[in-house]
């Protein structure tokens, strides 16, 4: 009897899982290095996931070494797996705007060239036109012109297993590179104390 039971409460948590992953939606974002664009995601009730890779470009499941070398255009990128139900899309991109330098679109911060460029890659007509709208306010608060794209999105490819939630995994490391990056000194430029 304990057997049965066990197996009914682990399918009754799988068709729990299969649900919420169904009702869920996702968000794709440019904003630089993709180790540093997890973070302000990962903390925010209604996300489920957070997924470093690229997108944007013509090679099918490119590596690291070849988004690095150029010429895929694809884009450093993270795709956020959330629910709609506990955290709006639009929510989501004042977190993005937060965190990215919108006024330049030659990369993000230290790191330069396409690859890093802030784009946002939308999945449906509803994202593009709250993305637009979203632009548009961030343009407002901003003294300079907004360079951040905003994309039809096509395709995803996760980077290797060691690029996920490097945060994480390495702390040290993590936080050395975005502080010689100057990542957070530009964006307190920016945004001020609004920052995510």
């Amino acid at each position: 009897m304990t057997i049965i039971r066990q197996l009914l409460f682990f399918a009754a948590l799988s068709l729990v899982s299969i649900c919420s992953l169904a009702d869920s939606a996702k968000a794709t974002f440019g904003g630089g290095c993709f180790w540093c664009m997890e973070p302000p995601f990962d903390k925010l009730d209604g996300v489920l996931s957070t997924v470093s890779g690229f997108s944007g470009g013509h090679l099918p499941n490119p590596s690291y070494k070849q988004v690095s070398r150029g010429n895929t255009g694809h884009v450093e990128v993270i795709q956020i797996t959330f629910d709609p139900a506990v955290i709006s899309y639009a929510q989501l991109l004042d977190v993005y705007w937060k965190n990215i330098d919108p006024l330049d679109g030659g990369g993000q911060f230290c790191d330069r060239g396409q690859t890093y460029r802030p784009v946002i890659f939308t999945h449906d007509e509803s994202q593009r036109l709250a993305a637009s709208s979203s632009k548009f306010q961030a343009s407002g608060q901003l003294k300079g012109k907004n360079l951040a794209a905003i994309e039809d999105f096509q395709a995803f490819y996760p980077a290797e297993t060691y690029h996920q939630d490097y945060y994480q995994k390495n702390p040290v490391r993590y936080k050395y590179y975005r502080y010689r990056c100057g990542r957070d000194q530009r964006l307190q430029e920016l945004w001020g104390d609004g920052k995510s």
